[in-house]
């Protein structure tokens, strides 16, 4: 052994190694790949060094050489290493040396790489420099199995390094395939097809492998060479014969499956295509797929029927004649029964999509105007087809009971995986509907009297087939109960359910009776049953949290629709709920098992909008709310006892049932309106009024509390809704405490909305307390919120932050937009809040010409046109407010309503922006009105001018002002504006 061969060897050594060893091999493998003559080394290695790591080297060697080299070698070098390669794959010795090696019969890696050695050459030389390559190769397949081995090993590699698309290819690969596979069509892919044929007819029993090995050659190349070659007399019943010979073995039986499909799956035209597949006649094979179904044949053969339906199918829909698509349709009929066995019971091919392909033969059926009864039979074993596969595998069944960690990812699996199902069972519905309902029922049924162990996964699959149905339903079928409706809604509603205590069967339960419930609007007959399945342990008690927890939510929805119809139930509801009910106001958290403070809020909204209806007696009404609101606010009061002096761990858990108590009064007075609470019987206004006594107390206690306080604020919101113009007085002492605490931009945020919220509820009465409020609003937000905007600037501002500024100055624009249409711009006038007018009217002014969002700037030039007409009327001798004329028309007029709109920027194309100029011609009217000709002197003489807009244009625009074609002058404005930006290319800066 050299040393060359000892370097090889410790580079493929996998074991301890010495650690100078392998780096110094590596150095002496890459110098010596780099010798002129490396290649004629390598060729007497392989010839004579019977060392498989060696050989592999070599021919990795080879391999790299001429991919790098090649046109830089010489012809005899090329003669040489092509004659001795080629030579070694044929079994040819070196002047009859019978102590040659034999490559060819070494291990599959290095026979592979000698493969990939052939096709590097037949890459740079077939056909111009070697074109007997193929032809000289099949005069040796004579030698027998290692030899044809290894010539289906160099077309397998050609395939693979090549010609097959299903990877990506380079231009230049692309045009050296096409030159191959033109020459082998013209020179020598009949002669292989034929030796095909004659090898697995000759080899079929004594060699299954090579047979296999052939066969799967074949089939690689079915996709490009003449059909004809292969879909003929000779070759089509062979395959056959060797599919159905059961004594063959499965590996050759399976291959020629693999073949017969490549027929099936070539690229032709229909009109050729059809003619093939009847040919074929593949009912031959239907028998096979109810064997073994774990078998490797059974798979190839399901593949086969699949891939031969999909292609019937696709015939179907491209051609026109009647006579064709009625050929097509009896062999989609004769198909189809065995590819929904396939579907139903076998592992179906990675390649083949259920759901379209029976999205397509659904398709085909639309346009019939009836179904015959074998396509009839076709849509239910389709909706077979769905409910098996919409089923879980039993092997989950605790997880997702459970919803661990395993249960929670098989569940969104599944769901998404469904999602194409229930769109093709809906698509079922529209062709089918009564067929698909029937369908349905029949499964309800039969899960709930079948003992299988598949007994959950069946009622699951079963009842989300009812819930997916009804997606697609109208209200008015819904209503009337149309087809089998009318039979399954009460099957669902009377029916005890297998499987029940299971998390999932519990929950697909509930959602269905929430989607059909305007069936049970309109049979009130079977509200008892609803409110059975949903106040005993199927629902609100079950023994599954997640259940129950959704339950809540579900119930809610179901009360809202429901409503008056449930006014005698309440007293039964309510004894039902009274445990739940207990559980949730109890002081101990933790004992809830529920992961927020939301969570069972929706069972007190449920509650209010039952027993806040006027059909409720009086004094009853007061006792019901009696019995929620009177421990809710204990809670709160116990809380906040125990929080002020509970410990670190014990404090969030505290305040958690707090926030819990919050929620549940804010959802209980959902069901309470205004007219009820305040007109007609006060006395339920004053039990809510009573709960913001202690409210307030919280702000005080715990003001810095953030969840605490967004609790709070939510409910001030919704008191304020509910008792109208009643909870006035409680709002002074509020707001005093909520600004005191709202140091924050996102506290502040906060608060603003709960203004607008008021002022846009009681304007005017409002006026006081903003008159309060406002200065100290101002003071904080013009801190933080420079009068220029807010832009990119120094200092250690993080990107949250920024965000929250942002939004502090949209809410403040929106506040100031509410106050200035909502006649409360005097506020703006009040001693204390003179100060703020002009950083106000700056940052207004600044926004309205430069912010990106069209709606923001269209914003505050709406609260301009308002400060106009409250603060400049068409007459007075004493400005209002000393400077804001002069201010309007010199600097908004000029930069907002002239400058701005010159900017290429403002987009006259733009919905939006010319939203925006209709209030910018709108304010240059307001102006107009209240300034006079002072604003038209300075039109004339300043703003004009300083744009160079020539006198004609500006005179002919000033007299548009005056008039009252309000559309017009628009019109010319624009015009106007155009010729500026032409003359001078909208260069203008805002000043």
């Amino acid at each position: 052994m050299d040393d060359l061969e000892n370097a090889i060897l410790i580079c493929f050594e996998s074991g301890p190694v010495e650690a100078s060893l392998k780096p110094q091999a590596a150095a002496y493998c890459q110098q010596a790949k780099e010798a002129p003559d490396i290649c004629r080394i390598c060729i007497q290695k392989l010839w004579f060094c019977g060392l498989v790591q060696v050989q592999f080297w070599c021919l990795q060697t080879l391999q790299d050489v001429l991919r790098a080299s090649y046109g830089s070698m010489s012809l005899d070098e090329r003669r040489f290493v092509r004659s001795s390669v080629f030579s070694m794959a044929c079994l040819e010795g070196v002047d009859n040396n019978e102590n040659v090696v034999r490559v060819v019969e070494g291990p599959v890696f290095v026979k592979n790489k000698l493969a990939q050695v052939l096709v590097t050459l037949i890459y740079f030389e077939y056909p111009l420099v070697w074109s007997s390559v193929f032809v000289d190769f099949m005069g040796h397949l004579s030698k027998g199995g290692v030899v044809i081995d290894m010539f289906c090993r160099v077309l397998n590699g050609l395939d693979d390094e090549l010609i097959s698309l299903d990877y990506p290819r380079s231009p230049e690969e692309i045009a050296v395939a096409a030159r191959v596979k033109d020459a082998m069509r013209q020179q020598c892919v009949p002669q292989i097809a034929r030796a095909w044929y004659d090898i697995v007819s000759l080899y079929r029993n004594s060699d299954p492998e090579l047979s296999a090995t052939v066969l799967d050659c074949m089939r690689r190349f079915v996709s490009w060479i003449d059909i004809n070659l292969v879909a003929n007399d000779a070759f089509v019943p062979l395959l056959f014969e060797l599919i159905l010979s059961e004594g063959l073995a499965d590996q050759v039986r399976g291959a020629a499956a693999g073949c017969v499909l490549a027929m099936v799956a070539k690229r032709m035209e229909p009109h050729s295509k059809l003619p093939l597949l009847k040919t074929l006649q593949i009912s031959r094979v239907f028998g096979l797929v109810s064997e073994d179904a774990d078998s490797e044949l059974v798979a190839k053969v399901s593949a086969l029927v699949t891939g031969y339906a999909v292609e019937v199918l696709e015939c179907h829909k491209r051609l026109n004649s009647e006579e064709t698509k009625a050929v097509s349709m009896d062999l989609l009929s004769e198909v189809l029964p065995s590819v929904f066995y396939i579907m139903r019971n076998c592992e179906v091919d990675s390649t083949f999509s259920i759901v379209q392909f029976l999205m397509g033969y659904v398709s085909t059926l639309k346009g019939l105007p009836a179904l015959k009864e074998k396509q009839l039979l076709h849509i239910t074993q389709i909706l077979e087809v769905i409910r098996i596969q919409i089923c879980y595998d039993p092997m989950y069944r605790n997880n997702l009971d459970a919803l661990d960690k395993i249960g929670l990812e098989e569940e969104d699996r599944m769901s998404e995986f469904r999602k194409d199902l229930f769109v093709l069972l809906r698509t079922v519905g529209r062709v089918a509907p009564e067929v698909t309902q029937h369908f349905i029922r029949n499964a309800l049924a039969n899960a709930v009297e079948s003992s299988s162990e598949r007994n959950f996964e069946e009622v699951e699959a079963a009842l989300s087939l009812l819930y997916s149905l009804g997606e697609s339903m109208t209200e008015e079928a819904m209503k009337s109960g149309s087809g089998c409706l009318s039979v399954l809604i009460p099957m669902l509603l009377t029916t005890k359910f297998p499987g029940h205590s299971h998390r999932l069967v519990a929950l697909v339960y509930l959602e269905n009776i929430t989607r059909y419930m305007k069936f049970i609007q309109e049979n009130s007959q079977y509200i008892p049953n609803v409110l059975g399945a949903f106040l005993d342990e199927r629902g609100l008690h079950h023994q599954n949290v997640h259940v129950s927890r959704r339950a809540y939510y579900l119930f809610m929805r179901v009360v809202k629709l429901l409503k008056s119809k449930l006014v005698p139930f309440i007293d039964r509801i309510l004894q039902n709920l009274q445990d739940t009910l207990s559980q949730l106001t109890t002081m101990n958290f933790a004992s809830r098992q529920l992961s927020g403070t939301e969570d069972g809020s929706h069972i007190f909204e449920a509650i209010g909008l039952i027993i806040g209806l006027e059909d409720v007696p009086a004094e009853k009404q007061s006792d019901y709310l009696s019995l929620l609101l009177t421990p809710l606010c204990q809670q709160i009061e116990k809380g906040l006892m125990e929080a002020k002096v509970a410990s670190g761990e014990d404090f969030p858990a505290k305040i958690a049932n707090i926030q819990f108590a919050i929620v549940a009064i804010n959802a209980l007075s959902k069901g309470f309106s205004e007219r009820l609470v305040t007109v007609s019987r006060p006395r339920i206004g004053l039990m809510f009024k009573q709960t913001l006594d202690v409210l307030l107390r919280i702000l005080v206690e715990f003001p810095k509390v953030e969840p605490l306080r967004s609790k709070v604020i939510s409910l001030i919101h919704r008191m304020v809704e509910t008792l109208g113009p009643s909870v006035l007085p409680y709002l002074p002492k509020a707001l005093e405490q909520l600004l005191a605490d709202s140091e924050q931009p996102k506290e502040m945020v906060g608060f603003l909305v709960l203004l607008n919220q008021l002022i846009c509820k009681f304007s005017g009465s409002l006026r006081g307390i903003l008159e309060e409020v406002y200065p100290v609003v101002a003071y904080r937000i013009f801190r933080v919120i420079p009068i220029d905007g807010l832009t990119p600037r120094t200092g250690a501002v993080t990107d949250e932050e920024m965000r929250e500024l942002i939004e502090l100055q949209r809410t403040l624009f929106t506040f100031l937009h509410v106050m200035a249409t909502h006649d409360l711009s005097s506020v703006f006038l009040a001693p204390k809040s003179m100060t703020y007018i002009k950083p106000m009217t700056l940052l207004l002014l600044n926004t309205s010409c430069t912010h990106k969002d069209i709606t923001v700037r269209k914003a505050c030039v709406q609260i301009f046109i308002r400060l106009i007409e409250d603060w400049c009327p068409k007459s007075y001798t004493v400005e209002k407010v000393p400077g804001f004329q002069d201010f309007m028309i010199k600097n908004f007029a000029t930069n907002c309503c002239l400058f701005s709109v010159l900017n290429t920027s403002f987009d006259f194309n733009d919905a939006n922006t010319q939203g925006l100029l209709n209030e910018i011609i709108t304010v240059q009217k307001v102006m107009y009105e209240r300034f006079g000709n002072a604003f038209l002197m300075h039109l004339m003489s300043g703003a004009f001018p300083s744009a160079n807009c020539p006198q004609d244009m500006a005179e002919q625009y000033c007299q548009k002002l005056q008039g009252n074609d309000i559309g017009g002058l628009k019109s010319y404005y624009q015009s106007l504006i155009k010729n500026l930006r032409l003359q001078q290319n909208g260069n203008h800066v805002f000043r």
